[in-house]
């Protein structure tokens, strides 16, 4: 039997629901291209059925994207397969992109669920500006979609509420984050699986979201049922009590923003410089906002500051000699009248993920960009940071950097090297090498930019397509 909280979701039909959220919120754009994030479980294959129906608006193209972070061998490969059928079904454009999450996961220090959130969203990211690019749209009007619910929602503030959180954390999954939009984010999991089973549409389970030694399936099997006891419409209440905190929090960031960008100068990557006598003319609760802030405009592993490191730096404001290493190679220093926030000198400095199509470029922020561009396949001279390639019918390649154990065929050898004896045969400086791109299809590497390319991709008499690689280094050093 449904609960009454099932039953009260469902007086109103699921597609209802998520366009009427996206109409009120105005998460689409008509017209644009938009790229929803599939994994094959029920929520996902529910937002596909409704972007591809038109139940959310006369969109532009619609394509997904699936990323398999090769964890789940056989169960990871039959999600890949399923999402492609669906796609195929629905006469929708599939990308299915292979990424080593856990390899990803180790080299940052993150957990496998950051890293695999952190490979999929900068994936998307890549490949929306391609599809805006193409469609001939601004980048800001593409959109991706994502199927969080109000289940997500819900497990997502008990699990800050219980680690421990501000305004800010306890606001939980917002419906927009700047190109990013969850149509689906004020219905229920029941209401979803209860709309694909009158669809005869099947999904894809992942077992491990029953494993109750995660926090997330602990709140889901056990502490959600004792609160819907005590009150059978506990999602409702507390998603407008979510509501309200997002607004409060909305006003705060805003103001913060501001007072960021007047009390301290930001450098992209490089630095953010706080006027300490200005900042301290704020509220403490302000000021710890305005310093968050104005770190995450600067630098995206900010994310991974805690509150005890912001109240630091705030602490620091008021003393002449303070310093202190923070996470992500960060360190926080007064200079006179000002505190600077910078990477430290021996920082690591990794390549994120990114998209390659072919043609096009991949932003490597701090490590400059990687371009490709089609060229005759008699047209192969080059140089250390210039290569060209034998591509076939490739239509993209993955950018990232070097991973412990990597080892490639190199042009005009026989055998296999690893790839940081190359670096060091090439004279690559230590805190260089970490910055170093390597570009990849699939499990295969391509090129070690700017020292070897693969003798796999050698353009040679059979080759039908090639294309030229060229990494424009960063002006700042990593």
């Amino acid at each position: 039997m449904p609960t009454l909280r099932g039953t009260l979701a469902l007086m109103t039909t699921l597609p209802d629901i998520a366009r009427a959220t996206c109409e009120r919120l105005g998460l689409l754009e008509p017209g644009a291209p938009v790229l929803a994030l599939v994994s094959g479980g029920a929520d996902s294959t529910a937002l596909l059925r409704l972007l591809a129906s038109g139940d959310l608006g006369r969109l532009g193209a619609i394509t997904v994207l699936h990323v398999n972070h090769l964890l789940r061998e056989e169960a990871a490969d039959a999600d890949a397969a399923f999402v492609r059928a669906l796609c195929a079904e629905l006469g929708v454009a599939c990308r299915i992109e292979r990424y080593d999450v856990a390899a990803y996961a180790a080299e940052e220090g993150l957990n496998l669920e950051d890293a695999g959130r952190r490979v999929r969203y900068r994936f998307a990211e890549d490949e929306l500006d391609a599809l805006c690019d193409s469609a001939g749209v601004a980048r800001a009007a593409g959109r991706i979609a994502v199927a969080h619910n109000r289940d997500d929602r819900i497990e997502t503030f008990l699990m800050r509420a219980i680690k421990g959180a501000g305004s800010g954390g306890l606001s939980s999954i917002p419906y927009r984050r700047g190109r990013i939009v969850r149509p689906l984010l004020d219905v229920d999991r029941l209401a979803i699986r209860t709309w694909l089973t009158e669809l005869g549409q099947p999904w894809r389970e992942d077992a491990s979201n029953a494993d109750t030694t995660r926090l997330r399936a602990l709140i889901r099997s056990e502490i959600v049922p004792v609160a819907e006891r005590v009150n059978p419409l506990f999602r409702e209440t507390l998603a407008r009590s979510i509501d309200l905190l997002a607004a409060d929090d909305r006003l705060l960031a805003t103001m913060a923003d501001a007072f960021g960008r007047d009390f301290a100068e930001i450098v992209p990557g490089v630095s953010v410089t706080f006027d300490r006598e200005w900042v301290r003319t704020l509220d403490r609760a302000m000021a710890r906002r305005t310093v968050r802030a104005a770190l995450l405009e600067a630098f995206p592993e900010a994310s991974r500051l805690e509150s005890a490191h912001v109240e630091a730096i705030v602490d620091g404001l008021s003393e002449a000699a303070f310093a202190r290493d923070l996470p992500g190679g960060l360190r926080a220093s007064t200079e006179y009248d000002r505190l600077v926030v910078s990477h430290t000198a021996q920082a690591p400095c990794v390549v994120a993920p990114s998209l390659l199509p072919l043609p096009g470029i991949a932003d490597l922020g701090s490590a400059g960009q990687v371009t490709a561009e089609e060229v005759a396949c008699g047209d192969i001279a080059g140089t250390p940071d210039s290569v060209t390639i034998s591509v076939g019918g490739l239509e993209r390649l993955v950018v990232d950097g070097v991973r412990p154990g990597d080892r490639m065929r190199p042009l005009g050898m026989a055998g296999t090297r690893k790839l940081s004896d190359l670096l060091i045969d090439a004279k690559i400086p230590r805190r260089l090498r970490c910055s170093t791109p390597v570009v990849r299809d699939g499990e295969r590497i391509v090129w070690l930019a700017g020292v070897r390319m693969s003798e796999e991709y050698r353009v040679d008499s059979s080759s039908t397509r090639a294309v030229r690689l060229t990494w424009s280094h960063s002006e700042e050093d990593c």
